[in-house]
């Protein structure tokens, strides 16, 4: 390649506008050949809508893009395929009950000759592309596997093989690791460093400085719909990648340790939780949680923690133990019973669970307030009947509130990215004025100053006299926030520790299985981890690493 070679990508001046919301302004951006630039930016600062101009899913207002020095005015993402493009979009876009060889090829089939010579899609052909693309990238994958079988990192190298099948010589990979435990990082970050040594150029959209630093070449930043930095990655900072994200410094957020916790409002006793295809995966599992308290439940993803949450909201059956919220048994009761009773919960799963996509934000705000005055009512006359005015007032005072960034109260939620997406949840959840909320997970896939605004928004919470079950596979976010924190091995709480006596390695161990050792035998508490030491961090708080 030589110095006068035009880059791969060259976008000049693109704009984009969505009624009032201008996601894109002016946007400059150069991917050079052989290459991996990070295209950064906190939820919601235009990044996939770019992202979605470059490879023909929206068209732009304003603007030229240039493939290898050449103009080009894709109407569709099969133009962009065809100029060399290939995405990997941040929720998967693959067919569960195919294999991995009929999703890698679909609509690019290799073809030969069947019975009376008809043409027929070459299976055996499929298999050994598939097992070719795997072995030249790294990318370890059955051809055979049923995709709706694999774990999200297999799931992903499906998606990615899908765009190399298609001679992809530009990849963008959009917020890539956001279900990926972080041994799958790690390999993912293998896979992109092989194709850009390769000669590939690789576009890597995501909020996280950890990925930034760890294996882009370049970096753009965005905010608000502009550029607000450029960067070599060699000579970038975390400290200068926050402040072009977000245009300010962001303050350390942490649990004081003040205050007499008061009485309990959740207490489990010997919960255990059967599945039919597992076994017991929650085993005898006793915990309280007080009012203005926040228990942290650390553990490996996979140790039993989302179904003693689902136990305690009551969306599983107990096999046996017991539940009681408040001082009564709620064991049986319905789980919109247990949430009249004083339950919020924040779901892991935010689209599947926490909302409902086709809804409006101001819909998705009322759930679970449509009985409730001013919006609706539960007895009198108004029974069953709601006020749209009230529904709307109400949601523009929480959007403006909890900073939710959307083109109004009546944007699908579905079009919203996901920290503000999650920003609606919390919002909705915590303006119940329930004594008792269930947090689970609640800073996965969301950007550095969200993580921020989260975190305060949990310890106002405990503040206010609230209790909070917190579930968390980060231990930078649970040494941050908790007063105690168990640990969760196999279905069983193998450990407990102080927030104040907690540390990585104690926690770490007891995550891995080893006996916890007396918290009195740790060295030195952990530091105070700020929200962007967390999201540089996070890969690394984990055992598996």
């Amino acid at each position: 390649m030589t110095s006068s070679a035009p880059p791969a990508v060259r976008l000049t001046g693109i704009g984009k506008r969505f009624g009032a919301v201008v996601a894109n302004d002016g946007v400059d951006l150069v991917l050079r050949r052989g290459t991996v630039h990070a295209v950064m930016g906190e939820n919601g600062a235009g990044k996939s809508t770019l992202m979605s101009m470059l490879f023909g899913l929206l068209t732009p207002d304003a603007g030229t893009i240039e493939i290898d020095g050449s103009p080009v005015r894709f109407d569709g993402p099969l133009d962009a395929i065809a100029a060399g493009l290939g995405m990997v979009h941040q929720h998967f876009r693959l067919f569960d009950s195919m294999s991995v060889a009929d999703n890698v090829v679909y609509g690019a089939e290799p073809r030969g000759r069947g019975l009376l010579g008809r043409t027929v899609i070459d299976r055996r052909a499929a298999d050994a592309r598939v097992r070719e693309l795997s072995a030249r990238y790294g990318l370890e994958t059955d051809p055979s596997a049923i995709v709706g079988t694999l774990s999200a990192g297999a799931r992903q190298r499906v998606e990615i093989l899908k765009a190399l099948h298609r001679d992809a010589r530009i990849l963008i990979l959009d917020e890539p690791t956001a279900v990926l435990t972080p041994s799958e990082v790690d390999s993912l970050f293998a896979v992109i460093r092989r194709a850009a040594d390769s000669g590939s150029t690789v576009v890597l959209v995501t909020h996280k400085i950890h990925e930034v630093l760890s294996v882009s070449d370049e970096v753009t930043v965005l905010r608000d719909g502009r550029v607000t930095g450029r960067f070599a990655t060699a000579e970038a900072t975390s400290a200068a990648l926050v402040h072009a994200m977000t245009g300010r410094e962001i303050d350390e957020v942490r649990n004081p340790g003040t205050g007499t916790p008061g009485d309990v409002v959740l207490e489990v006793s010997g919960a255990t939780v059967g599945d039919a295809r597992h076994g017991i995966v929650v085993d005898d599992v006793s915990l309280t949680v007080r009012a203005g308290e926040i228990v942290g439940i650390a553990g490996v993803s996979g140790n039993g923690q989302h179904e003693l949450v689902a136990a305690v909201l009551g969306t599983v059956p107990l096999a046996s133990g017991s539940v009681r919220l408040l001082g009564e048994e709620v064991s049986d009761w319905h789980v919109r019973d247990r949430r009249a009773r004083g339950l919020a919960v924040i779901p892991e799963d935010r689209r599947g669970e926490g909302s409902a996509v086709t809804l409006s934000v101001a819909e998705n705000l009322t759930l679970g307030h449509h009985r409730t005055p001013p919006i609706g009512a539960a007895h009198g006359p108004r029974r069953g009947w709601m006020s749209i005015r009230a529904e709307r007032a109400r949601a523009r005072d929480l959007i403006a509130d909890y900073d939710v960034r959307t083109s109004g109260e009546l944007q699908p939620i579905g079009a919203l990215s996901g920290g503000n997406a999650q920003k609606v949840v919390i919002a909705r959840e915590l303006s119940h004025g329930a004594p008792l909320l269930i947090a689970e997970q609640p800073t996965q896939g969301v950007d550095v100053g969200a993580i921020e605004s989260i975190h305060g928004r949990l310890l106002d919470y405990r503040a206010g006299g609230g209790a909070v079950l917190l579930v968390s596979h980060e231990i930078s976010e649970l040494l941050a926030l908790a007063d105690r924190i168990l640990v969760m091995y196999s279905g069983a709480v193998v450990a407990e520790f102080p927030g104040s006596a907690a540390t990585t390695t104690l926690i770490g161990a007891a995550m891995a299985g080893a006996a916890a050792a007396a918290p009195d035998a740790a060295t030195e508490p952990a530091p105070p981890l700020d929200p962007v030491q967390l999201s540089i961090d996070r890969e690394h708080e984990s055992p598996l690493t």
